[in-house]
């Protein structure tokens, strides 16, 4: 089905140049890029509109006698007669589009293509068809269980690789494990003081492995208050680590305790439904690089400072300093060691190896925006053609309505223990509204709730913004939140539910659903349509809150259809317009539930 936005576009542009022509106007034709479709303000004004504003100038006339002969002309044409009526209002030359013919294209694309409607365009072809993405997310330390940081990482993490799949990329999931440094001693020299003499384990203590270490680290920094000594102890404990082997004392306990760490780690992600196709370690990655850079420095792309230690001048990707002066990074130091950049280079083209991509997309907090424009500006210095398509997916800090989190203070917002109280409260919820026996596992769908309130409240605030998490907003059953979309959705399902316990099955046939041009009807079928688009954008600006706001666009046009447009009340009375409308509720159905899959929102048949 041709995109009707489209169509619409390519004959205004048509029409706009037949205008320049009969005026006899100087200059090339004009491109199409430069009608710009708008959507009118008012649903009676026409579904889509050209402002004729940019030709005022060129044309040596006033947008709105532009708009009254480009209307003329293209309402003329053959295109206009299939697409609906091309009237001007104002300075835009607007355009009705026949409901019956535009509305049941629409509807049938969806039914024919089922839950795969979304993932291409007009042409056939899905927008990232060929591409490979890999995409960088979460990266936890192994000295603390995840936080609230964590899971709006994780949500934009994982919601950016379904939407790139969704749009016909291969994507490859990466996740970086900081396994090693000095956090990590602080932990292990807290057990060596407080626990070893009690062979104390996550599970002697009933816990967490994540959260016994976190809590180790906390009993470090609470420790080194009343002991500054302590913090070189743990300093000269990474350094004997480092030197040590696999089987000395140290590494055993390193090992043990990243092990409780990941194990705890890795039952929060099955919980919230993030996942990787490949783990790397810190551990394993912090020496690489250094080869690389010594190799730069021999083709003079780096140079020797003074003090012995080797730089690059990235005064080019990063401007000036306040003081006006160069700006230089540090890639080996005066001892010939790396610095933690060094080992990102390192793992970057490491990762290139394993897994040839055509993008690399790392997602990390805003904090880190300098490191990363001097990263990829190293790795284009260094000839990777592939470091043109790095990009840093950068967000803002979110924190509770109480205040920013500090992990050593042990003030931080537990992942587990924010899920677990969302989860009590939608329990509760149920409870209160006596569903417990008809929604089924009462504890399942629960959880489901509470995912779907974490992760869309989390999704649907642009990326590059700061943002506050509050719990009793995002649980709300009205409004702009995860349950309601849910609500939505086992309510559609419900209708659906009943059609097939009557004997009523939704319409398939142009002539059926050519019945649908109520206004209700109209708007819902318009908004089903965006949906591939919608793909497309998300997918390539990496912005799950377009989806988020898309979903939330449907729910609100279906509710509004809903009120408007009965279904089962007039069967009996028109069978036809009935089976019509079920086919339009069934095809929001599958609308809603493939877009609710790519924000993290568990689809649930009833609430």
């Amino acid at each position: 089905m041709a995109d009707k936005r489209e169509v619409f576009q390519k004959l205004v542009l048509q029409a706009v140049n037949q205008y320049k022509k009969e005026k006899s106007l100087d200059g090339e034709e004009i491109a199409l890029d430069s009608i710009r479709v708008e959507n009118p303000p008012k649903p009676e004004m026409g579904d889509f509109g050209v402002p004729m504003f940019m030709f005022a100038k060129a044309f040596h006339s006033s947008p709105m006698a532009i708009a009254q002969d480009v209307a003329k002309i293209a309402a003329g044409m053959s295109e206009a007669s299939e697409l609906g009526s091309v009237e001007a209002a104002g300075p835009y030359v607007n355009v009705k589009l026949n409901k019956a013919n535009a509305g049941a294209d629409i509807l049938l694309d969806i039914i024919a293509q089922g839950e795969k409607f979304g993932s291409k365009g007009e042409d056939g072809k899905a927008p990232l068809e060929g591409q490979k993405v890999m995409i960088e997310y979460s990266s936890p330390n192994t000295n603390k269980p995840l936080h609230l940081g964590h899971l709006r990482n994780d949500a934009l993490g994982e919601s950016v690789s379904r939407i790139l799949k969704k749009a016909g990329a291969e994507v490859y999931r990466v996740n970086i494990i900081n396994n090693r440094g000095v956090h990590i001693c602080k932990s292990m020299l807290a057990y060596k003081l407080f626990h070893e003499k009690n062979n104390d384990t996550p599970e002697s203590l009933g816990m967490k492995g994540d959260h016994f270490v976190g809590q180790c680290y906390v009993e470090f920094d609470k420790y080194a208050k009343e002991h500054p000594e302590a913090n070189d102890e743990a300093q000269s404990m990474l350094e004997q680590w480092e030197k040590g082997s696999d089987d000395d004392e140290l590494h055993l306990l390193w090992k043990k305790m990243n092990g409780w760490a990941l194990d705890g780690v890795q039952a929060t992600y099955k919980r919230t439904g993030v996942g990787f196709e490949k783990l790397y370690f810190e551990s394993e990655t912090y020496l690489k690089g250094k080869d690389e850079i010594l190799k730069g420095l021999e083709k003079g792309i780096f140079f020797k400072a003074e003090d012995g230690s080797v730089r690059i001048d990235v005064t080019e990707a990063t401007g000036k300093g306040k003081d006006g002066t160069n700006q230089e990074k540090v890639l080996l130091r005066k001892d010939g060691t790396s610095v933690y950049i060094t080992q990102d280079i390192g793992t970057a083209i490491s990762r290139h190896n394993d897994w040839a991509f055509n993008q690399l997309v790392y997602v990390v907090a805003s904090e880190q925006i300098y490191h990363f424009k001097v990263l990829f500006y190293i790795l284009k210095k260094l000839g990777f053609d592939w470091a043109e398509k790095l990009h840093h997916l950068s967000y803002g800090l979110v924190n509770l309505p109480s205040g920013r989190m500090k992990s050593r203070e042990g003030t931080i917002v537990d992942a587990d223990d924010l899920i677990d109280s969302l989860h009590n409260d939608a329990r509760k919820a149920i409870e209160e509204r006596g569903r417990d026996e008809e929604v089924g596992n009462a504890d399942d769908v629960a959880e489901k709730v509470a995912l779907a309130a974490l992760h869309y409240y989390l999704l649907q605030v642009n990326p590059v913004k700061d943002m506050l998490f509050n719990p009793a907003e995002s649980l709300s059953f009205n409004g702009n939140t995860g349950p309601y979309l849910q609500y939505m959705g086992a309510r559609i399902a419900s209708i659906l539910r009943k059609a097939k316990e009557s004997g009523l099955e939704p319409a398939e046939d142009r002539e059926s659903l050519s019945l649908l041009t109520h206004e209700s009807e109209w708007e819902l079928i318009k908004a089903l349509q965006r949906f591939p688009k919608t793909v497309s954008y998300a997918a390539q600006n990496f912005d799950p809150s377009a989806m988020a706001i898309y979903i939330y666009d449907v729910s609100k046009a279906f509710s509004s259809f809903y009120r408007d447009c009965p279904i089962m009340s007039i069967a009996e009375s028109d069978g036809k317009l009935a089976k019509a409308r079920l086919a339009l509720a069934k095809c929001t159905h599958t609308v809603l539930k493939s877009a609710m899959e790519l924000v993290l929102v568990p689809y649930l048949d009833r609430m």
